[in-house]
């Protein structure tokens, strides 16, 4: 086995640990599904993580040795996770947007994605809360950005607290494009910062319409900060149709549907 094996090894045991981390716990085929590996590989992985982490062996999988979920992950843990999954949803976001809107992203890996998409554009204009957000579209010469100002968590590099949200009051957004840690069909859109709550809640109420943009490892879930209903909601992308009741319960609420494909 040659060093560079190793490192891959290396590489995929640390996404994995990432997952187990942030959700709570895996198992051996979502490690064969995500990580393109064989059972044989995944089963020796969580050998390793049992050894050298605080990771527990489960049938058919492992957990993660604590409170499942109540780990916020960084940005650049959640930027090795369903990299490919989230630049499908934000080409399918990015296709919402046209000349001459005025749109929102809050922080997050997707809408960190959907900036991308769309620097070239021309007659935008981005709102944004999301420092890393406004850096990257920060050389686009047909998108204008509006960046609140405000204390910036370097979780997420988003920026909350009273002062974001006094200019967030004066502005007036067409299409707010909203990450998330959770979509469930009771407590709705949710975060694990009360500060990204309460300027999530700012945003979509100066927002005409207001799209959750989500992949599907976040559909179900709910983290501890509420941000809105799914009601709230004109639309949501993520890249897996969700189950019959959400599916019926989105329907009911007249939230749009949009199943992003991942061989754009």
């Amino acid at each position: 086995m040659g060093d560079q094996e190793l490192s891959k090894g290396e590489e995929r045991r640390s996404k994995i640990l990432n997952v187990l981390k942030t959700q709570g716990k895996i198992t051996i085929q979502d490690i064969m599904d995500k990580f393109h590996c064989s059972e044989a590989t995944a089963r020796r992985d969580l050998d390793v993580l049992v050894k050298t982490e605080a990771v527990i062996r489960t049938i058919g999988g492992a957990q993660f040795e604590g409170i499942p979920g109540i780990r916020e992950a960084s940005f650049h843990e959640k930027r090795q996770l369903l990299w490919v999954e989230k630049e499908a949803i934000a080409a399918k976001a990015a296709s919402l947007i046209e000349e001459g809107d005025v749109i929102g992203l809050t922080g997050g890996t997707t809408t960190y994605l959907i900036a991308k998409e769309i620097k070239g554009r021309k007659n935008i204009t981005v709102v944004t809360n999301a420092v890393n957000i406004a850096m990257e579209l920060a050389d686009s010469d047909g998108v204008q950005v509006v960046l609140t100002g405000g204390v910036m968590r370097k979780n997420s590099f988003e920026l909350c607290g009273p002062l974001a949200e006094s200019i967030v009051e004066s502005l007036n957004i067409g299409k707010m494009f909203m990450g998330a840690d959770g979509f469930a069909l009771e407590q709705g859109v949710t975060t694990y910062s009360e500060l990204e709550a309460q300027i999530g809640r700012m945003l979509i109420k100066r927002s005409i319409r207001t799209y959750a943009v989500v992949d599907h490892s976040k559909i179900g879930r709910a983290s501890l900060f509420s941000i809105a209903p799914l009601t709230s909601l004109y639309g949501c992308v993520t890249n897996e149709a969700p189950g019959k009741e959400l599916a019926d319960a989105l329907a009911l609420a007249n939230v749009e549907l949009f199943v992003a494909d991942q061989h754009y």
